[in-house]
């Protein structure tokens, strides 16, 4: 089963909820955490894997005489240009626009893409990042925020989604905005919503009225705020939520076993 932990806004807690996720799942069964935010990956920042590889990552770009003008920054790497050009003028050349790096963690199998400061195009890193999912148990993809090309590349395929948001304003139009992005892909989905204590209760009336599952609620805690800003999940830091943590993958495991054969 691949499970996808995305959300609309950043900084909502996704990494929190997909490296507690893992870490809570990694004595039931094989457990992969692949991190598809290639901007800006973090999940190895709580995981703390050994990489034990490293891949570049390269996309074909025009090589053409010089007195001709090319600006390769723009290319999208189609080969179109080569193969029509008439005299064979134009040939390919690689460029590296990133890196997959993959290892293990304390029993968890790791893999993140990283996009070269300065380029464009992220959706090349993440299927490549991706050629490396495990089929043989659950994989959890941490999803870069947004509903952007790169959201999209990171979420298909996928037999279920976690949207994670927070009771603000925010944290609604964003989650409502992902939420259609889903349904256009045809993914079934479910909420976590995190800092609960703060905002109002219109994303609570939102999922009530979609049919949207509210899988787990996290509250305002400075000390989940103190344990993630030293680089410590919140299962390791609060392990009475890793049986939360089982709750809810059992909950997405029912939701989606008509999509995974189960």
């Amino acid at each position: 089963m691949i499970l996808t932990v995305a959300s609309g806004k950043g900084g909502t807690g996704k990494t929190l909820v997909a490296t507690s996720l893992a870490l809570s799942l990694k004595d039931k069964s094989t457990i992969q955490l692949i991190d598809c935010d290639v901007e800006e990956p973090n999940a190895h920042v709580f995981l703390k894997p050994v990489f034990t590889e490293r891949e570049s990552v390269c996309v074909p770009v025009p090589s053409v005489d010089e007195e001709m003008l090319v600006f390769p920054e723009l290319c999208h790497g189609c080969g179109a240009c080569s193969y029509l050009c008439p005299e064979d003028a134009i040939t390919e050349v690689g460029k590296e626009v990133g890196v997959v790096e993959t290892g293990h963690a304390d029993g968890i199998q790791f893999a993140h893409g990283k996009l070269n400061v300065g380029e464009a195009m992220a959706p090349p890193v993440i299927r490549r990042v991706k050629e490396y999912i495990n089929h043989e148990g659950t994989v959890i993809i941490d999803v870069s925020p947004g509903t952007s090309c790169p959201v999209v590349e990171s979420i298909r395929g996928s037999d279920y989604c976690i949207l994670v948001t927070e009771p603000t304003p925010f944290g609604l139009n964003d989650l409502i905005l992902a939420v259609e992005v889903l349904r256009k892909l045809d993914i079934p989905c479910g909420v976590v919503l995190n800092r609960t204590g703060v905002g109002d209760n219109k994303v609570e009336k939102y999922c009530q009225k979609e049919e949207i599952p509210i899988l787990l609620t996290i509250p305002l805690d400075t000390r989940i705020a103190g344990y993630y800003s030293r680089g410590i999940s919140l299962v390791e830091g609060i392990p009475q939520w890793r049986g939360r943590f089982l709750d809810l993958y059992n909950k997405v495991k029912n939701m989606a076993g008509s999509r995974v054969g189960q």
